[in-house]
């Protein structure tokens, strides 16, 4: 089973910029360390960070927030994309909507995707809808991910497991060959 990891809107708006989450701090340690034992397996690594425009819908719910080509937008800097991975732009919570993201992994040969990120019953249950429904296997490990509470954290991971068959698992498990 080939595998990419997704990294879901850890920019800077999103853990310490307008629509800060302090509990999203507590996941770049562990996501940096995926990231990295991705980049030894040669596991494709791809950044999908909210870009909005003006106009966006997205911003009459949460406000002015990750708007393209400014800070907000940008993944943190602990997390920054290396010239080997993949950077698509998204304007909904999905990471499969209009960006490009079903082509790249069909063109990498991937039917497993890693969802890591930022907001766990947002932008990671948007996102692994569409993988679901698009035919790919999904895993997401605890530690990368997280929400505005504990409570939507717990039922964010339940929902995924229960809708998606997502495996939860740890970022201490085998996930990358």
């Amino acid at each position: 089973m080939a595998t990419a990891l997704l990294v879901v809107d850890m920019t800077n708006d999103f853990i310490t910029g307008k629509l800060k989450n302090d509990r999203a701090l507590k996941v770049i340690s562990p996501l940096k360390k995926l990231v990295d034992e991705a980049h030894k397996s040669s596991t494709p690594v791809v950044y999908i960070s909210d870009a909005h425009y003006p106009e966006d819908t997205e911003l009459k719910l949460w406000g002015e927030h990750s708007m393209k080509g400014e800070w907000g937008g940008q993944v943190v800097d602990e997390l920054t994309p290396t010239d080997k991975d993949y950077t698509l732009e998204k304007r909904n919570y999905s990471a499969f909507f209009e960006t490009g993201l079903d082509t790249l992994l069909r063109e990498l040969n991937v039917d497993n995707v890693v969802v890591t990120g930022v907001v766990t019953n947002i932008c990671i249950q948007h996102t692994s809808a569409d993988a679901f429904f698009r035919g790919y296997s999904i895993t997401v490990p605890k530690e990368t991910t997280e929400a505005l509470s504990d409570e939507e954290y717990a039922s964010g991971l339940n929902f995924l497991k229960t809708m998606y068959g997502a495996k939860i698992v740890s970022v201490d498990d085998q996930l990358f060959e």
